[in-house]
């Protein structure tokens, strides 16, 4: 049953710390029925910080010539999927900024059937790389990806065209995750809280999104200021507390009413709160995306200020997070893919 918007609208507006607290005990007890108490690693490499878009909340947006540019070349790449299948994580992530050239879409191909080849098939692929045509997602999924996260960022039309330039559509990003799901990906998305210009009815109805385009998976997280963006001005007012509550909320609200989705604790809570990972999960998230990235290349891919674990390696990242996660008695799903249970439903 669709959830009903003025529902989503008074949750998401829960001030009071007993009734904030309520909320997420109730998230995580629909977390328990419906996806269980086990998170799913996807270990996260951040392949290249070259973009062709300019997004004005973005640090690695085209238009920041303060950024060292890099691409991780391709036995880099399959160093860190092999480090990551040798300790028993399911799953990699492969992001990058938004690239759409052949030479770069083709390296995407070699780089897909290669991580395959030394896992043995074992290890899932989630790409996070963009807009790009049909034939290019077709390419990537024939080679052997299988789920696609791409950030609306915003479902309000009106909203997205203030944060992005003239010639960024929301029209060809939302036909993206259309044509991915056609595709037979499972399908991603997620947008940032706490946007300037945004209200808690555009949040309700992001929910709301999620629910009417059949979104397996959901990646967000609060948005936070970057110096070097037309949005820097935001950081002198930024709460991080409040950020951080909106996030958690945003979880919350999504679990109780999306129920089956696998939603993901992001970094960027981390960035807000030294625990913000492990509150993430309490508030009904289950999948970690732990930085596989080699510390050389981690300052360059700070889409926003204050991005932690910049200087703290794949293996350090992976005994903190094993700790973390045992301290709020839940359990790490070790050579499992952890594919959405939503999507499973879906294909029937």
């Amino acid at each position: 049953m669709r959830p009903n918007r003025d529902e989503l609208i008074i949750l998401l507006s829960l001030s009071d710390p007993d009734e904030v607290e309520a909320l997420y005990k109730r998230a995580y007890d629909v977390k328990k029925e419906y996806v269980g108490t086990t998170v799913y690693f996807r270990g996260l490499i951040e392949l290249s910080n070259i973009c062709a878009k300019n997004c004005y909340y973005c640090g690695i947006r085209s238009g920041n010539s303060k950024v060292k540019r890099y691409t991780i070349a391709k036995d880099e790449v399959l160093a860190e999927a092999k480090w990551c299948f040798e300790q028993g994580y399911g799953s990699i992530v492969l992001q990058s900024g938004e690239r759409e050239d052949a030479a770069y879409t083709g390296y995407i191909v070699e780089l897909i059937q290669a991580i395959k080849e030394l896992s043995g098939g074992e290890l899932g692929i989630t790409l996070s790389l963009g807009e790009q045509t049909e034939e290019v997602y077709q390419k990537w999924y024939e080679a052997g990806a299988h789920r696609y996260l791409l950030r609306i960022e915003t479902s309000n039309p009106q909203l997205y065209a203030a944060l992005h330039p003239a010639d960024h559509s929301y029209h060809r990003r939302l036909q993206c995750l259309r044509t991915l799901k056609k595709l037979n990906y499972q399908v991603g998305t997620g947008v940032m809280i706490g946007l300037p210009g945004q209200t808690v009815a555009d949040l309700a109805d992001d929910i709301l999104f999620f629910y009417d385009e059949d979104i397996d998976m959901i990646g967000m997280g609060p948005f936070i200021p970057h110096h070097e963006t037309p949005l820097a001005d935001y950081s002198q007012s930024f709460d991080p507390a409040q950020a951080l509550e909106a996030g958690l909320k945003m979880i919350a609200v999504c679990r109780i009413a999306l129920k089956d989705v696998n939603i993901a604790s992001t970094t960027a809570l981390q960035a807000l709160f030294p625990t913000g990972r492990e509150l993430g999960l309490q508030a009904g998230a289950n999948i970690l995306m732990p930085n596989l990235t080699d510390v050389q290349y981690r300052e360059g891919y700070q889409l926003y200020d204050g991005k932690p674990c910049l200087d703290e390696n794949a293996s350090l990242c992976k005994n903190c997070l094993e700790n973390r996660i045992k301290s709020i008695g839940e359990t790490i799903g070790y050579r499992e893919w952890g594919d959405s249970r939503h999507f499973q439903g879906r294909r029937g």
